[in-house]
């Protein structure tokens, strides 16, 4: 039997004219994408994949310009935050509180669940306070973020047209609020690749606070989209196993392990080397990862050997599964070179219950904010993290 002359068989008999077309469409269309990117790119890229499948280091190689930052960690409170309970004072607003919403505001607007009803304008309902030498204004409650306010760039004038949560979402993460275009932790890791030896390139971690409003995110927000889906984002869980079936099955030893995965991976090869699948490249990487990430991960969440005074600045418990714990984490990923970090906080839809559910949300993620920027920059790393 000759593993290879099978495999040869059963690519061609499924390469049909419909499958060539629709591949050779495809690649089409990519090799259009990576000349209009960088005219490089395909030269760049072949390189690469023919130098080692298995670590991606970008195709934007050299850069454009001498980098200054290294990172990206990405603090998203899922359900949309209040800013007129945050970090956007409008003294105008709480001037005109209770009276009749002008036309000019209104008009041509989407107003979800509010057609039909009077529109009475409704000015913040908590104080904000000046903080730091630059004087910006923040809402009382967050009062550890103005402790380094200083250290933070405040944008009060960013817009959506996104009126509902999950496109919302989609449109922040995409720039579409139609799903199926790459996030944009797929685009940076595609085109910059990671410095992660162990671990992915891009992590996503969530948490659920004390409210209850479990409001799901989707995968797709970090999803590759029309990039290969090795690209995507790896959810790690806060709470139990990060990564579910992980570990080993019990009586097989690490190397025997091993052995599996480069069987596997030797097989996924040859048959590579015919089609040319660009999601055959991906299992196999996917394959050696997870392998990396069976001693790694266990490592990166045992939180338990920080220093005390560390563990006490962000206020969590090991283990616990709190956003605390997860800046933490971010920032122990960040450490290890992983190129772009997001973690999602839910429970931020309030609606009527604004007052009360902001400073129930601010009780949980203020000082952790505080703790892993101050951290960063206690390690220098601050200066090169976005």
């Amino acid at each position: 039997m000759n593993p290879g002359s099978e495999l040869r068989q059963f690519a061609l008999q499924q390469q049909t004219r419909r499958a060539f077309l629709g591949r050779a469409s495809q690649g089409v269309g990519m090799l259009a994408l990576a000349s209009l990117i960088h005219p490089a790119l395909l030269r760049g890229a072949t390189a690469k994949a023919s130098a080692n499948k298995d670590k991606w280091t970008g195709v934007v190689n050299p850069l454009h310009f001498p980098p200054k930052v290294k990172r990206i960690i990405w603090l998203s409170m899922a359900g949309g935050p209040s800013h007129l309970e945050t970090f956007d004072p409008k003294p105008k607003l709480g001037e005109m509180h209770g009276k009749p919403m002008p036309e000019s505001v209104t008009k041509g607007k989407q107003l979800a669940q509010l057609q039909g009803k009077e529109l009475l304008c409704y000015g913040p309902q908590l104080k904000f306070r000046k903080f730091g030498k630059s004087g910006a204004e923040i809402c009382e409650l967050f009062e550890h973020i103005g402790s380094v306010v200083d250290d933070i760039c405040i944008i009060r004038s960013m817009t959506t047209e996104a009126i509902n949560h999950d496109p919302a979402h989609m449109f922040m993460n995409t720039g579409s609020q139609i799903a199926g275009r790459p996030s944009m932790g797929a685009w940076v890791i595609y085109g910059l690749g990671s410095d992660a030896q162990e671990l992915p390139g891009f992590v996503v971690l969530t948490s659920l606070g004390k409210g209850g409003q479990n409001q799901p995110i989707a995968a797709r927000q970090w999803a590759s989209g029309l990039l290969p889906s090795r690209f995507q984002g790896v959810h790690l869980r806060s709470k139990g196993d990060p990564v579910l079936y992980l570990g080993a099955p019990p009586g097989v030893s690490r190397e025997q392990q091993h052995d599996v995965v480069k069987a596997v991976n030797a097989i996924n090869s040859k048959y590579e080397a015919i089609v040319d699948d660009p999601e055959i490249s991906t299992r196999i990487a996917q394959y050696e990862m997870a392998f990396l990430m069976q001693a790694s991960v266990p490592e990166l969440i045992d939180t338990r050997k920080e220093p005390q005074h560390v563990l006490d600045l962000y206020g969590g418990k090991p283990g616990d599964g709190s956003f605390a714990s997860n800046c933490l984490l971010a920032r122990r990923l960040a450490e290890r070179g992983v190129r772009f970090i997001q973690l999602y906080h839910k429970d931020w839809d309030h609606h009527g219950g604004v007052k009360e559910g902001i400073t129930l949300k601010a009780q949980e993620v203020d000082r952790a904010c505080m703790a892993l920027i101050s951290d960063l920059k206690q390690r220098g790393m601050l200066e090169d993290t976005l």
